[in-house]
C-alpha cells in the first residue's frame, strides 16, 4: 500500500527529529502512556479508538498538575509573578504550536478545539465575505462539524453548499471538483484525512484550485496532523483547525492558523477581556490577532498541557512514524480481508491510520459490544459523517484507528474479537 504523507510539495519541518530515521519503537512509546497498562474486563486494554480522542503521556498529565500546584494565574493580566510565569509560559506555547506547523505565533489562535476553530473562522470570515449566490464548496466525506457550521453560515448570508463527490475508492473526485469552482466560489472546506476512510486529500492541489477561482481553502486538521508531517507554509491553505486531545494533548484547547493577513481584516467572533484594544460605553476597538479571537480568560491548563504535548513529540522521528503506522494499518487491512463478511470502506484509499468496516449480518454496535469484552476499544456509529455513510450504503461502521502506542498484537486481539462476533450472531 502507498505511503500516505502530505502531498508535494512538502519541506522537512521542525517536526523532523535530527539524525537519519530509526525504526519506530512502539514498545518504548507505550511506556510513556499510564493508562495503557489498564485491565478491561480482566483483559489488556487495546485501545483503538485514536481517531475519537488518544491517550495522553505522563508528561502531559503531569505538566497540568504542576501548573495548578505551582503558578496557577490569569494571562496578560497581573503584574504579580505567577502572573507573569502563566503568561509567559502561554505565549511560548503559541511558539512551539507555530514552529510545529512552521508558521508565525501571529497565525495561531487557541480554540477550544476543531469544531470551535471551524466556527469561528464561519461566523467570523464567512460571515463577513459572503453575500448571496455565493457558494461554498465542501465534500462528501467531511465531519459535521465541517458542514453544519457551513449550513448555518448559508441560512445567514443566502449562499449555497455544493459537496465535492467521493469515488468508491474512498478519494475525493478532483475532476468533479474542478468542475464546481465558480467565480461565485468564495469558500472551500475540507478535510485532510478522513476521520471515517483515513483517506489523505490533497491539499495543495485544492488550494492551487481554488486559489485560482479566489476563494479561501480552511482545512479540517484534527485527523491528519497526529499521523502526517503538516507544513502549513508549503501548503499555502489560507485556514487550517486541528485539536490537541487527538494528538495526544488535553480535551478542550485547538489550533486554528490563519494567514496573517485575513486574520488581519476578520472581525471578533466573541467578545469580552482580552480581545479588545479601547472600550468606552457605546463602542469598542479591538486588538490585533491573535489575541482579537481570545476572549475572556483561556483555557490555560490545557494551553499547558498541550505544551507538554509539543515538547514531548517535537522530539520523534515522525518520517519513522509515518512509515510505521502506515504498515501497522497495512497489516491490519491485509489480516482483516481474511475474515469472512468483512467489507472496508474505501479499502484502496491513500490513508492514514484510519479504518472502518462493517460485518455481513451484524449490527457495528453490537460488533463494538463484543470486542469491549476482550478489553478491546473502538468506535461504532456514524462518525459524526451521516451523508458519508450515505455515499457507501450504511448507517453505522466499526471504526479502528491506530496511533503511536499500537503494535501488531493488537491487531490479532482485533481480529480474535471478530471471529467471536461472528460465532455469538451466528454470520
Amino acid at each position: 500500500m502507498a505511503r500516505a504523507t502530505a502531498p508535494a510539495p512538502e519541506r522537512p519541518s521542525d517536526r523532523r527529529a535530527a539524525g537519519s530515521p530509526a525504526p519506530w519503537n512502539a514498545e518504548k512509546v507505550r511506556a510513556d502512556f499510564p493508562i495503557l497498562t489498564r485491565e478491561i474486563r480482566g483483559r489488556p486494554l487495546v485501545y483503538l479508538d485514536n481517531a475519537a480522542t488518544a491517550q495522553k503521556p505522563r508528561t502531559v498529565i503531569d505538566s497540568i498538575s504542576r501548573y495548578y500546584e505551582t503558578f496557577n494565574a490569569n494571562v496578560h493580566r497581573g503584574v504579580h509573578r505567577l502572573s507573569e510565569e502563566a503568561t509567559d509560559e502561554y505565549e511560548r506555547v503559541r511558539g512551539l504550536a507555530a514552529g510545529f506547523f512552521s508558521v508565525s505565533p501571529r497565525e495561531m489562535v487557541f480554540t477550544a478545539g476543531t469544531t470551535a476553530g471551524l466556527n469561528l473562522v464561519a461566523q467570523s470570515y464567512g460571515a463577513a465575505a459572503l453575500r448571496p449566490g455565493d457558494e461554498i464548496v465542501v465534500s462528501e466525506m467531511e465531519h459535521h462539524s465541517n458542514l453544519v457550521p457551513w449550513h448555518l453560515l448559508a441560512e445567514r448570508t443566502g449562499a449555497s453548499i455544493r459537496a465535492i463527490p467521493v469515488t468508491d475508492a474512498g478519494a475525493l473526485d478532483l475532476g468533479e471538483y474542478e468542475r464546481l469552482l465558480t467565480p461565485r466560489t468564495r469558500i472551500v472546506a475540507v478535510t485532510h484525512a478522513s476521520n471515517v476512510l483515513g483517506s489523505v486529500n490533497p491539499i495543495n492541489a485544492i488550494a492551487q484550485m481554488a486559489h485560482e477561482v479566489g476563494a479561501v481553502v480552511v482545512v479540517d486538521g484534527a485527523q491528519a496532523a497526529p499521523h502526517l508531517r503538516v507544513d502549513l507554509r508549503a501548503s499555502d491553505v489560507d485556514f487550517y483547525v486541528c485539536s490537541a486531545h487527538k494528538l495526544y494533548g488535553p480535551t478542550g484547547i485547538g489550533i486554528l492558523f490563519g494567514k496573517r493577513a485575513l486574520l488581519e481584516a476578520m472581525p471578533p467572533w466573541q467578545g469580552g477581556g482580552g480581545m479588545i484594544a479601547e472600550v468606552h460605553v457605546d463602542r469598542s476597538t479591538y486588538a490585533m490577532p491573535p489575541e482579537r479571537f481570545e476572549a475572556g480568560t483561556p483555557p490555560i491548563a490545557e494551553v499547558v498541557g498541550l505544551g507538554a504535548t509539543l515538547d514531548y513529540l517535537l522530539k520523534w522521528n515522525w518520517d519513522s512514524l509515518v512509515a510505521y503506522e502506515q504498515n501497522l494499518a497495512a497489516e491490519a487491512l491485509q489480516q482483516l480481508a481474511e475474515v469472512p463478511g468483512v467489507r472496508v470502506l474505501g479499502a484502496d484509499a491513500d490513508r492514514v491510520s484510519v479504518i472502518s468496516f462493517v460485518l455481513d449480518g451484524i449490527h457495528p454496535h453490537d460488533v463494538g459490544t463484543i470486542l469491549d469484552t476482550h478489553g478491546i476499544a473502538v468506535r461504532a456509529g456514524h462518525h459524526c459523517c451521516q451523508p458519508l455513510m450515505r455515499k457507501f450504503g450504511v448507517s453505522a461502521t466499526v471504526r479502528a484507528s491506530f496511533g503511536a502506542y499500537n503494535v501488531s498484537r493488537e491487531i490479532e486481539t482485533l481480529i480474535a474479537g471478530l471471529h467471536e462476533a461472528r460465532r455469538v450472531f451466528g454470520s
